[in-house]
């Protein structure tokens, strides 16, 4: 809806919930959270959501479809092993040599079930493989439409991110103006400690998990793959995993992926030259982001995983 306000000549704010909520004076009611929407938003400092366009509401909306359809399938396939597995049918770990293997013994299958059960199975079979071919042509729409954004190839080049979490960051994003720095843009995604102080003292206490978990569950399969096929490991994340658990050590790799989301909107290459000490702050490039998401106007300088050979890359 705030996508279409321009159109009749107003500008839309949207807020967030938890912080209308405590504007609320009594019951809730239409016209108390209307007094209360009215008062949250003339607070000075009240953070806003940013007004996504109808093209990223538009691709937004196809990953949401996407992640459905993968759920839907992953829901099936984990029915059909378990329903054979009640008649000792088991087969191979794992979604594609799995579905191999029972569509390669489906006549075996046929016969070890009753007749009123594999017609049911046959069914979800085919479901399963038209889910398939639903996804794979999803995927292909987001890579086309990430040919012909530059921004989005470029966060593409960091290591880590593919097509998809590359189109969802982009579109997420936007044109990045609510975000100061790369840090801001890592805590709206949930990717850092929650905090608590008192006193002139803070504690942190576990990730605090807010904003979209759609994004942060990319980022953190992006994260654990570069940290389990690199060959060498940075020496920040081989001294963070000997001293806490594994996910603990993808989460701080998570967290600096979703940093760097910002780091290509700076105008000049970025480059992984420095010693690699720890995390280090990110440098405030909001006075650039609008101009490069826009243009595309941007590079991304650095190198793949260790072992893939010293790379650059340039949009």
């Amino acid at each position: 809806m705030g996508a279409q306000d321009p159109k009749f000549g107003d500008q839309a704010t949207l807020l967030n919930p938890r912080y209308v909520r405590s504007f609320v004076r009594t019951n809730k009611t239409d016209a108390a959270d209307a007094r209360a929407i009215w008062t949250a938003a003339l607070q000075p400092g009240m953070p806003s959501v940013p007004v996504k366009t109808e093209a990223q509401q538009a691709l937004l909306g196809s990953h949401r479809i996407r992640s459905e359809l993968v759920d839907t399938r992953t829901r099936r396939v984990n029915q059909l092993r378990g329903l054979l597995g009640e008649f000792g049918l088991h087969f191979t770990a794992g979604r594609h040599a799995g579905l191999a293997e029972i569509r390669a013994r489906r006549e075996e299958i046929e016969n070890a079930v009753p007749p009123v059960l594999w017609s049911a199975l046959a069914r979800q079979l085919d479901e399963i493989r038209r889910e398939d071919e639903q996804i794979l042509e999803i995927e292909r729409e987001i890579a086309n439409w990430l040919r012909s954004h530059p921004a989005g190839q470029t966060v593409e080049e960091i290591p880590g991110i593919g097509p998809i979490t590359a189109s969802a960051l982009v579109a997420t994003m936007g044109s990045a103006q609510a975000f100061r720095s790369g840090r801001a843009f890592a805590a709206s995604l949930g990717l850092v400690p929650r905090q608590s102080g008192s006193g002139g003292k803070v504690q942190l206490g576990g990730i605090s998990k807010r904003g979209d978990p759609y994004l942060r569950r990319l980022l953190i399969h992006g994260a654990r793959i570069v940290l389990t096929r690199s060959r060498k490991r940075p020496a920040w994340a081989e001294a963070l995993l000997a001293r806490r658990p594994t996910p603990l050590g993808h989460q701080a790799r998570h967290e600096r992926l979703g940093r760097s989301q910002l780091l290509p909107s700076r105008p000049q290459s970025y480059h992984r030259t420095r010693p690699d000490i720890g995390p280090q702050p990110i440098p405030n490039t909001s006075k650039h982001l609008t101009q490069t998401l826009a243009s595309g106007r941007c590079s991304y300088k650095g190198s793949k995983p260790a072992g893939s050979g010293e790379r650059h890359f340039h949009t």
